[in-house]
């Protein structure tokens, strides 16, 4: 398995485009535009220059990455000779579902679609394909470069070698893999989700403070960053939408999103992405300031 390609440029494509190239995979990037592929490569060349300067990767090592890597803005022409296609678009079942049809007619019948889904179905996406069986989910954790986890998802009908191949080929990338079943969240957000979600709540019923929480969380429970600050840099639109996928998936009104979190979004308020949420965040400072809308 050589050839990988990556749907989607954002944090979390160009992030396993990165890993998948400096550990020597020939990776084609797919998106939409030339602008967002444009983004993407700028940001991983700035991410191999910190690599360089923490002295973890060397000169060589980030030309060489920065040479296995391709982008395209056409689907069949980036993933025609995909032996594993990763698919990192936005957390939308639509999108995913309409992206892994597509993949069914353009791929071999050999090629491993996975997704880097933080919550939807495993089997729900491989229902739509010709070879469910070849469908799996690889839920890396951000950032990519640096973050060890690989939570492996194996759908319904996922068959075994699939599965300890991407098991083995997330080893390969110095990832550490665990393997578990497709239930709404899967294990890490079905039980960080929920957490975040009753931060909001504690923010929302007037208990403390922004700052408070997070500190309570970090000193407390030894978590390196609060889930207040945690929701900004995942992004407060993409926890919104996995609490709704485990609202619907189990049922249960415990994972109802607090109505603090969906005014947040609907007000545009995503957090470190468009530089407001639970903190404000001011490009070039590292400075944590809780925004203005909470601040006492």
């Amino acid at each position: 398995m050589k050839n990988i390609t990556v749907i989607g440029s954002g944090t979390m494509g160009n992030g396993i485009a990165h890993t998948f190239a400096q550990y020597g995979f020939n990776v084609a990037v797919v998106d939409i535009s030339d602008d967002a592929l444009s983004k993407a490569l700028q940001t991983i060349a700035a991410n191999l220059d910190r690599q360089v300067k923490k002295g973890v990767i060397n000169e060589q090592t980030k030309a060489d990455t920065l040479n296995h890597i391709s982008v395209f803005t056409d689907l069949a022409e980036g993933a025609k000779n995909a032996d594993l296609v990763i698919e990192a678009a936005t957390e939308n079942q639509e999108i995913k579902l309409k992206l892994f049809k597509q993949l069914a007619e353009i791929c071999g019948e050999n090629t491993i679609l996975a997704s880097n889904t933080s919550s939807i179905s495993i089997t729900k996406i491989a229902s739509v394909t010709k070879n469910p069986g070849n469908v799996i989910g690889m839920h890396f954790m951000n950032p990519v470069p640096v973050m060890k986890l690989v939570e492996v998802i194996r759908g319904y009908a996922t068959t075994d070698n699939v599965t300890a191949t991407v098991m083995q080929l997330s080893r390969t990338l110095g990832k550490e893999p665990v393997e578990v079943n497709d239930y709404p969240g899967f294990v890490a957000n079905r039980i960080l989700m929920p957490m975040i979600n009753e931060a909001i709540y504690t923010l929302y019923e007037g208990v403390a403070g922004v700052q408070e929480i997070d500190t309570v969380m970090k000193l407390g429970m030894a978590h390196p960053m609060g889930p207040l600050q945690l929701a900004d840099f995942i992004g407060l639109d993409v926890c919104l939408a996995i609490l709704k996928v485990l609202q619907d998936g189990f049922g249960n009104p415990k994972y109802a999103p607090c109505p603090l979190l969906v005014n947040m979004v609907t007000a545009g308020h995503l957090g470190a992405k468009t530089g407001k949420g639970f903190y404000q965040y001011t490009p070039g400072s590292k400075e944590l300031v809780v925004a203005g809308k909470f601040s006492r």
